[in-house]
Parts: structure tokens; sequence; C-alpha cells
């Protein structure tokens, strides 16, 4: 089988149809076009349908742009670390185990609730608020590349 091998199936395509041949021919005179006005004279507009509001301008449009370079974290808040971690070192593979993130996912803590436990954190982002949080109850907030 070659490209010039391939051809569309059996009635899957019409002849083109011939019009404007005279009064007496089927599809003379008029051509189908019916009597003056713009139809008549010119080709319409591509999207054109009628008067009808076309097919662009019925459908909804969406508002802005995605980003293509935005960095999607998983969000744990420090609460979650206190009642899930009882002490020692926490990192994104320990909190994917507990169930506070999913896997492949970088993770970034946020600072929702109190946390009283001293808890080494190894995270890929941190707010600001949430770091203050973490040191204050004795633990530490590492980055992890």
């Amino acid at each position: 089988m070659k490209l010039h091998h391939l051809k569309p199936a059996p009635g899957a395509t019409k002849p083109k149809k011939r019009v404007g041949r005279g009064r007496a021919g089927a599809g003379g005179k008029t051509a189908g076009r019916g009597t003056k006005g713009w139809g008549a004279r010119h080709n319409p507009k591509l999207g054109f349908e009628g008067g009808q509001m076309p097919l662009q301008r019925r459908v909804p449009k969406l508002k802005g742009f995605t980003n293509p370079n935005r960095v999607e974290y998983a969000a744990v808040n420090v609460q979650r670390l206190a009642q899930a971690f009882a002490g020692g070192e926490v990192d994104p593979e320990a909190m994917v185990a507990k169930g506070l993130a999913r896997k492949g996912m970088s993770v970034k803590i946020l600072a929702h609730g109190d946390i009283d436990v001293a808890l080494v954190v190894r995270a890929h982002a941190f707010s600001a608020a949430a770091k203050v949080k973490i040191e204050q109850a004795g633990g530490r907030a590492e980055i992890v590349a």
C-alpha cells in the first residue's frame, strides 16, 4: 500500500455540480442561487449563516490564558503535618506514604492551623508563615531541590 494507491471509499465523494449552462439545463439560469441579492452576486463570507448568529459567535469565549511554565504543587498544611507525624524528619516520600500528597508532585507547605511538634520538614516550597510556625515549634524547614 502506497500513498498514491489511497482513494476515498465508494460513495464518499460526489462529482462537482456543473451549474449555469443556460435556461434549459438543470441548474441553469440562476444556478441554484435564487434571484438577486448578495448571495446571487457574490460568494458569501466564510462562516456566514444567512443572518443566523454564526457558530463562532454563538460559542462562549474563554478568558485569559494558561501559563505553560506554571509549577503545580501539592499543598500540605502544617496542621496536617502535626496530626500525621509525632516528630523527626518529614520528606515528600513520607507525606506520600501518609496520604498527604500525591506521588510525583512537588510539595508546598502552607500555614493553615497550628503545629506543636518539632519536625524537620523537607519540601519543594514553603509559605513564609508556614516556615515561621515550623521554626516556632522547634523544628526546621529545608527546601528540597
